[in-house]
């Protein structure tokens, strides 16, 4: 009989039993179930409903249970629908009739809803930890690039000469904005929400805070609906968790570009690579492919967790049960790539020589020249313009701004001098950008230096 079969007078129909249970995915929770159950047994034992000796065979049949599964020697049940009955059923058959005792005070609505943060408030960190990871090796692979000229871009087109190390400073940040996030769900995932009972709490005198301080949460729910029909920590990780991987994919289409014929700016490893059945020259990024394609899988996952919550009345619905494998997989996929990224990046060849040739193609000191002029007092506008003119007469003759003599450059303005040409080299385009969070050598290996003291400060706060 089901643990809940009082009231029943048939058995469940199979194939109700199969599509109610959630046993095939939610077994991934048994830790923190278990850790709940122990620490609910010891404060019943401390407010008197349980003996001290009930405690004591509870705790030990409970680090029985675990040992047991982290040992490959349980089988889950079915028919016990879920991680929480799988586990009570399995205590009960162990310690006999004090096995029952277990879920006084206690629903499955506030069970999983403890077991869920938990996992979210663990996975958190373990997100961040190989964020962290990742973030410390673009700053060692900035390091290295200071004074590696490429070009900027603004709509795919060549803009302006920037640095390598520019270049990925700019995904630091994206990526420490993606860590504070993180942590922020952290801090709304930390309230313990056991003693919400079913909804409206229980009779006995729990102590909550007993609890919430040997789980290791911050704060205890205030309100018990709230307790039990909340999953905006679940929402918040996958949002968090969209952002990184739209993160992820922008980086990563950078990556499949960088490495094609047409730029050549880098070369993964071919432990990072693949070839092709049909065409032996091919080497393709497929694992920058892969990271690209999986941000769609987890925004989906956060699409669909909106929609499941999106009517639903206070307060458990079973609606809710579809949280899980939208919040694992999230997870997964999460990890996955930043395990696979991080060390793509590092092993990855970048060729100086094809960027710094980059930058000195499509006009990118073309700005620097307008911003000669303005110096000199001719207003910004006029430059400007002087500017295009050069520009499209180079186009026309298949020349660069460096080809000009200075004798066409004065047909256009007699503003120009022989000290536009140091003005116009790639190098001091982007040496002349010192100012702070540009991309001069400076203020770039200011930004890096930076980086690295929150990454220390991160990663002391963090562990």
């Amino acid at each position: 009989m089901k643990l809940w079969g009082g009231r029943f007078k048939k058995e469940t129909d199979r194939l109700v039993e199969d599509f109610h249970s959630s046993i095939s995915f939610d077994q991934r929770l048994y830790k923190q179930d278990i850790r709940g159950s122990m620490a609910h047994a010891r404060m019943l034992g401390k407010i008197g409903v349980l003996s001290e000796e009930e405690v004591q065979i509870l705790v030990q049949g409970l680090k029985g249970i675990l040992q047991d599964i982290e040992e490959g020697l349980v089988e889950f049940e079915i028919g016990a629908e879920d991680i929480h009955m799988n586990i009570e059923k399995l205590l009960t058959q162990r310690v006999g009739e004090v096995g029952k005792k277990l879920h006084t005070a206690r629903s499955r609505n506030d069970q999983v809803a403890l077991d869920v943060k938990m996992y979210v408030k663990e996975e958190i960190v373990a997100v961040s930890n190989l964020l962290l990871a990742l973030q410390a090796e673009i700053l060692a692979l900035s390091e290295k690039h200071l004074e590696t000229v490429m070009p900027g871009y603004t709509h795919l087109q060549k803009a302006q000469p920037i640095t390598f190390a520019h270049h990925l400073m700019a995904y630091f940040q994206m990526f420490k904005r993606d860590y504070e996030r993180f942590q922020d769900c952290l801090k709304r995932a930390d309230y313990m929400p056991l003693g919400s009972g079913a909804l409206a709490g229980t009779t006995f005198p729990l102590d909550r805070k007993m609890v919430a301080e040997e789980l290791g949460f911050a704060n205890i729910t205030l309100n018990s609906l709230d307790g039990v029909s909340d999953r905006d920590y679940i929402i918040e990780f996958m949002a968090a968790s969209s952002i990184l991987m739209m993160h992820f994919s922008r980086l990563c289409e950078e990556i499949i570009l960088w490495s094609t014929d047409e730029f050549r700016f880098i070369e993964l490893d071919d432990a990072y690579s693949t070839g092709s059945s049909i065409m032996p020259q091919k080497k393709n990024p497929d694992v920058a492919e892969l990271i690209r394609g999986k941000t769609g899988r987890v925004y989906g996952h956060l699409m669909g967790m909106l929609t499941v919550m999106k009517s639903l009345p206070l307060a458990y619905n079973k609606d809710m049960q579809e949280d899980k494998e939208a919040l694992f997989d999230t997870v997964d996929t999460v990890k996955k790539c930043l395990l696979t990224l991080t060390p793509m990046l590092k092993t990855m060849q970048v060729n100086e020589k094809r960027m710094l040739e980059g930058a000195k193609g499509g006009f990118t000191n073309a700005t620097d020249v307008a911003d000669y002029l303005a110096k000199k007092g001719v207003p910004f506008r006029e430059a400007h313009a002087i500017v295009g003119q050069l520009v499209l007469k180079c186009i026309q003759e298949n020349r660069v701004l460096e080809d000009l003599t200075l004798a066409e450059y004065q047909a256009v303005s007699p503003v120009f001098a022989e000290d536009v040409y140091q003005a116009i080299s790639v190098m001091e385009c982007v040496t002349k950008r010192n100012l702070p969070g540009g991309p001069a050598k400076d203020p770039v290996m200011k930004s890096i230096e930076a980086g690295k003291a929150w990454l220390t400060e991160a990663e002391e706060n963090l562990n």
